[in-house]
């Protein structure tokens, strides 16, 4: 795999003709929970979705500062890894065709510029793209407590037409392990694509004793 858009010896040729797989862009900036973002990768390899990767300077500093992968094992989760300041990769233009971008975990600078519409960088840059094509664009913001200036970029990005989706644990399907909380996390944020992965137990109402 490599920064130029190619892996495995796919090419990018086919990137817009029919019958493609669905693409979905990957974000991972230096917020802590890159758990997340590795999650969402194996969960989109195991969906078949296409996915196209960019980890952050400081999300790769993350990634070996709060798990056992380096950002190299990370990177040959995706099909295709980008260097975050490669502003002419494919997914840096609109007329790459993409099924929508998610930044997971997604820090408050990052929100912040994208908001701004600062695309100094390849995260920013694919989100202001998928943005202005009006294609799904997920923030999983992760910060606590939130400023006034936080709720106000939120607020503003979902205006846009963005969706702030920060990653929420449930306890009615009592997690046994840190694990299922991760994958009930993940697995909502996926809902969001049409994504059923299957991997968390769903709310069925409550269960009344007999």
């Amino acid at each position: 795999m490599s920064s130029n858009g190619t892996s495995n010896g796919i090419s990018h040729s086919h990137a817009n003709g029919a019958g493609r797989r669905k693409r979905i862009i990957v974000a991972i900036t230096g917020a802590t929970g890159a758990v997340l973002g590795i999650r969402t990768l194996q969960l989109l390899r195991s969906l078949h979705i296409e996915t196209h990767l960019i980890i952050s300077k400081w999300a790769a500093e993350t990634v070996k500062y709060e798990t056992d992968y380096t950002p190299a094992a990370v990177r040959a989760l995706a099909d295709y890894a980008y260097n975050p300041h490669d502003l002419a990769a494919p997914i840096a233009s609109g007329s790459y065709v993409v099924d929508g971008m998610i930044i997971v975990p997604c820090s408050v600078k990052t929100l912040a510029s994208i908001n701004a519409g600062i695309c100094d960088e390849l995260i920013t840059r694919a989100a202001d793209v998928c943005l202005k094509e009006r294609r799904r664009v997920v923030l999983s913001v992760r910060e606590t407590p939130l400023s006034e200036i936080h709720l106000r970029n939120m607020s503003e990005i979902t205006r846009a037409g963005a969706i702030i989706a920060p990653p929420m644990p449930a306890f009615y399907n009592k997690p046994s392990s840190l694990d299922d909380v991760i994958d009930q996390m993940v697995g909502r944020l996926l809902d969001l694509f049409g994504l059923e992965a299957g991997n968390f137990e769903r709310w069925d109402g409550m269960k009344k004793d007999d």
